[in-house]
């Protein structure tokens, strides 16, 4: 069964060892230098240069529908063969938002209150970036249930960095 895994920067290569991922999606702000782990194919690394606001903010990147896309693309190309690997500075917001968004994106039938809870099962701390999760629900057509699924869970218990955590696609 495809999975994705979430984890914080420090933790990549880590995770990518651990997990097997050939595949990386970096969440960051612009200018972040991030090493990629010699087991990810630089075709297979997307480097998301996004700020974790929701509202815009003075030299800040405000997540855009271009970032979704960006995602989504990425995702499209993903053959599955081995687990995809999200990631932003701590592993709370921008990347749980990112496999949610993956979550619903690969499974159109399957209730966002569903993925939604499972990630809370999974990590306490996922705090999914709610602009972008808005975002996407518009893209995808999910008439406002990804981000009716994100506030339900509400905000994740506070943590300096999220512990790695995985979820499983159908």
């Amino acid at each position: 069964m495809p999975r994705i895994h979430v984890c914080p920067m420090s933790k990549v290569s880590e995770t990518v060892r651990a997990t097997g991922a050939r595949s990386l999606v970096t969440l960051i702000n612009q200018g972040t230098i991030v090493e990629r782990p010699r087991e990810i194919p630089a075709n297979r690394h997307l480097f998301v240069a996004v700020s974790d606001i929701t509202e815009p903010m003075d030299g800040h990147i405000l997540p855009e529908e271009s970032h979704v896309h960006q995602i989504l693309g990425f995702l499209h190309g993903w053959d599955r063969s081995h687990p995809l690997l999200f990631h932003c500075w701590a592993g709370v917001s921008r990347s749980t938002a990112a496999a949610f968004i993956a979550a619903c994106a690969s499974s159109p039938h399957r209730s966002e209150e569903e993925i939604a809870r499972t990630m809370r099962r999974s990590s306490p701390t996922a705090t999914p970036n709610s602009r972008l999760v808005a975002l996407a629900d518009a893209v995808l057509g999910r008439g406002g249930r990804m981000a009716a699924a994100v506030a339900g869970i509400g905000r994740g218990q506070d943590c300096d960095e999220a512990a790695p955590f995985a979820l499983e696609l159908p």
